[in-house]
């Protein structure tokens, strides 16, 4: 699942090539997605076409769309989605769901001529595409109920500290709990964990004051590092100009079980926690 670097990435790329275009007509597969949610074209047309994207930003792992007029569209790429700047006269893969046409930018020509559709692709149909008022965008549940972004100067130790306190979750599964901290995936917690030299399993309400900030201190490293090379493609995450992240190869012990460990040689192992791969090195991230 694309998670927060992957969807950083997927928001700078139409920060640059997006905003300021014109939605001159939007087409839906009428296919259902997350939650068998149907993509509602009357919304869609109401609050998009004739619109300008104004502004692009990420929330934890969704990504907005404001628009003039005071419209939004509200994405979640899923466990396979995509948004793709094409072609209007490129076929339209399989598995696209919505695809919005796009004007050229105010006050100046194209930056490329033949980019004029923005393309919802997902496969697997976890995604989420939606449009809305602007004004809803605060109450709608699925960002009301995330944690503090990780990468904003608002997230300290000290509110780490108060997203780990008490708890007696083993320490990966809550760093994956998005109302605990927002964004942060299986991917990026088990990168953290071994920067912290922190066991996964280990119950977070025990983490002393010095783990918990060494821990703070990794969550925003690998997030950090990881949006510089673009996000991590293990499979199917690309961005909307079709190019895959390059942040796999820095990865330390993420898919990397029975390799050596990248500090001390040990064999990186593979356990289950809430069902889902974790991988830590047993000698780095003892318990």
């Amino acid at each position: 699942m694309p998670e927060l670097p992957e969807v950083e990435t997927v928001a700078e790329n139409l920060r640059r090539h997006a905003l300021g275009r014109r939605v001159e007509d939007v087409w839906c597969s009428r296919a259902r997605l997350r939650g068998r949610e149907v993509v509602d074209p009357r919304a869609l047309r109401a609050h998009a076409v004739g619109r300008t994207i104004e502004r692009v930003w990420r929330r934890g792992k969704y990504l907005v769309c404001e628009l003039s007029g005071e419209g939004a569209l509200l994405f979640h790429l899923g466990m396979s989605g995509h948004l793709h700047l094409a072609a209007a006269d490129e076929p339209r893969p399989p598995h696209t769901h919505v695809a919005f046409r796009l004007g050229p930018r105010r006050g100046g020509h194209r930056r490329r001529a033949s980019v004029e559709e923005l393309r919802f692709v997902d496969p697997r149909r976890f995604g989420l595409c939606r449009a809305l008022p602007r004004a809803a965008l605060a109450a709608t549940p699925a960002l009301a109920r995330l944690g503090p972004e990780p990468l904003e100067p608002g997230f300290t130790v000290a509110v780490l500290a108060a997203a780990l306190r008490g708890s007696r979750r083993e320490v990966k599964t809550l760093l994956l709990d998005q109302t605990r901290v927002a964004g942060v995936g299986n991917i990026y917690a088990a990168e953290a964990l071994f920067l912290a030299g922190i066991h996964p399993k280990t119950p977070a309400g025990r983490l002393g004051a010095a783990r918990v900030a060494r821990l703070h201190l990794a969550v925003r490293e690998v997030l950090g590092d990881a949006i510089a090379n673009g996000g991590t493609t293990l499979r199917d995450f690309t961005d909307p100009e079709g190019r895959p992240g390059a942040h796999r190869v820095r990865l330390r012990v993420y898919d990397r079980d029975g390799q050596p460990c990248v500090e001390c040689g040990a064999t990186v192992r593979l356990i289950v926690q809430a069902q889902r791969s974790t991988f830590y090195c047993p000698r780095c991230q003892r318990r």
